[in-house]
């Protein structure tokens, strides 16, 4: 038998359970051919926790009959071994060689539905179909095969999945300790919409009898019934998410914010109401998908993956919270009680937890070494820079591969990024200029580039696809470490012009910038004596001449 490499996915998992819940994590973006500029579809993802994530390649391989895969808990014990199959295709940490990419986020739902005894956790899954599956299709056949057989292991999940062609999305919880398989129904998104999730079960009614855009386990309505998650006789529909993670107050700010604010820009004038994730009683869920008012280009998903609620009454940059120089960050834990009431901060989809995030663009007018992009960044997606990671390449960027939570490296591009958003933090309304400045002639450049390096490497396709993938390998190596060397720099850079507090001016000599009188005002409201200097009157030059 063979031991398959222990997934980086499940590295990436072990750290974030090891720093954070998983309810704390992820939001997912799922958009059609339709609703895209481009006609391709795109699924993103940010995995949020505090630890290094370390890209992964793994190539296409052949296996012998009887091979097997052994799966490891968070820990690194031994839950079991599976059968592996003949062929396992290459995969490019979460797309691989056919554009197929699956992305997730964590909704956690009823804890009592958790199955310790299962052999598969939701990172595995993910990591099992893409080496297995061609499309979203197969990819939803492997992974519900898989734990009919082998038992499901995680909380709620809900995955997001993309193929040239199709986006769905799958939910999936436990049966309990000592069931079997699991729970779950997948949805195939309307060519012409997009959807998201975060954090929170998403699927409410589905139709019974259409294969073709809807699959779900036998018992998915049947055993929510026997656990008295539903009761037939109440008159109302079945809503899987209702069942399988009921909505609370917390759980739709957490989350439903998120979905709100992705939904508000991408479709202003639908006018998505704010009071369902506020937790008025009586307001509707947000529809599962939404027909965006314009076609999305890669740069709109881009924006609409950085968002901390700027203009609406939920800003982050505003108020007393927000401190001096207006930072949209809230540092750990979301909740706190005072007097014995329970507040939370606002929940963004940009958050300084982020380890990674990426943008998936799957096009299948393109042969699938080219049609395929990995857009990737590391840390919060406000401040990181997306670089481009073309499927059909063999290699990945050295900086992407190395660095160490307990342990700073200027090689880690992690920590370089982090570096930069840090220090950020000091100034933020100043030096966020800055950073954006240098973000936006990147990202630019990359988004100009990709027509012109799509055509060259098209041609290559068409007779040498051992230079193709050099090329694509080359391109996508090349340009990822000329950004975290940029990046570098510009931290460099920042350190140097904030240094002490002050603003360095175009002559390079320190400047007093002081405080906001917005934020001043409200420092001589809570402590009206504490700064204020006695008030002399003078005396007139005339009386000193006299005296």
């Amino acid at each position: 038998m063979t031991k398959a490499v222990l997934p980086m996915l499940i590295l990436i998992a072990v750290c974030l359970l090891l720093t954070i819940s998983p309810a704390d994590a992820c939001t997912n973006l799922l958009v059609t051919k339709g609703a895209s500029a481009d006609c391709g579809t795109m699924i993103t993802y940010t995995c949020d926790g505090e630890f290094v994530p370390h890209l992964a390649y793994r190539p296409a391989a052949d296996h012998a009959p009887g091979d097997s895969v052994k799966i490891e808990n968070w820990h690194g014990d031994v839950r079991g071994w599976i059968k592996q199959v003949p062929h396992t295709y290459a995969v490019v940490d979460m797309i691989n060689e056919h554009q197929l990419a699956i992305s997730e986020t964590t909704s956690s739902g009823r804890e009592e539905l958790v199955n310790p005894d299962g052999i598969l956790g939701y990172w595995d899954l993910i990591d099992l179909a893409l080496q297995r599956a061609k499309t979203a299709r197969e990819a939803i056949t492997v992974m519900t095969d898989l734990v009919a057989e082998y038992g499901y292991n995680s909380s709620g999940e809900t995955f997001s999945i993309a193929d040239p062609h199709e986006v769905w999305i799958m939910e999936m919880f436990g049966p309990g300790p000592g069931g079997t398989g699991a729970e779950w129904v997948a949805l195939r998104i309307p060519d012409g919409y997009i959807s998201c999730h975060a954090n929170k079960a998403r699927i409410g009614q589905f139709p019974l009898d259409d294969p073709q855009n809807c699959r779900y386990s036998d018992n998915a309505i049947s055993f929510a019934v026997e656990k008295g998650f539903y009761d037939p006789d109440s008159g109302e529909p079945f809503r899987f998410c209702e069942a399988y993670c009921p909505a609370t107050p917390k759980n739709q700010r957490y989350a439903d914010t998120r979905v709100w604010s992705i939904f508000r820009r991408a479709a202003p004038s639908q006018d998505f109401s704010p009071d369902y994730h506020r937790a008025v009683a009586g307001t509707e869920p947000y529809p599962l998908w939404i027909k965006p008012d314009a076609r999305l280009s890669l740069e709109d998903v881009m924006t609409l993956m950085r968002d901390h609620y700027e203009g609406t009454p939920y800003d982050m940059t505003l108020g007393v919270d927000a401190g001096p120089y207006g930072s949209p960050y809230r540092w750990r834990p979301m909740h706190w009680v005072v007097d014995s009431l329970e507040y939370a901060w606002e929940r963004p989809i940009s958050t300084q937890q982020t380890g990674f995030s990426f943008i998936a663009q799957c096009r299948d007018w393109l042969p699938d070494p080219i049609g395929g992009v990995y857009w990737y960044g590391v840390d919060d997606t406000w401040f990181t820079c997306y670089t481009p990671l073309y499927c059909g390449i063999t290699d990945i960027p050295k900086s992407h591969t190395v660095g160490d939570l307990n342990e700073f490296s200027w090689e880690s591009a992690w920590w370089v990024f982090n570096f930069v958003s840090n220090i950020c933090n000091l100034k933020y309304s100043y030096m966020i200029e800055d950073i954006l400045a240098v973000r936006q002639e990147l990202e630019g450049s990359l988004l100009a580039m990709q027509a012109p390096v799509e055509k060259t490497a098209k041609e290559l396709a068409k007779g040498d696809p051992e230079l193709l993938a050099r090329f694509l390998t080359n391109y996508s190596v090349q340009h990822a470490e000329q950004i975290v060397r940029r990046w570098r720099q510009l931290g460099e850079e920042l350190l140097v012009k904030y240094n002490d507090g002050y603003v360095k001016n175009e002559k390079g000599r320190p400047t007093e910038q002081g405080y906001p009188e917005t934020w001043l005002r409200k420092v001589i409201r809570e402590r009206p004596e504490q700064f204020l200097l006695p008030v002399i009157d003078e005396v007139q030059p005339e009386s000193r001449l006299i005296d």
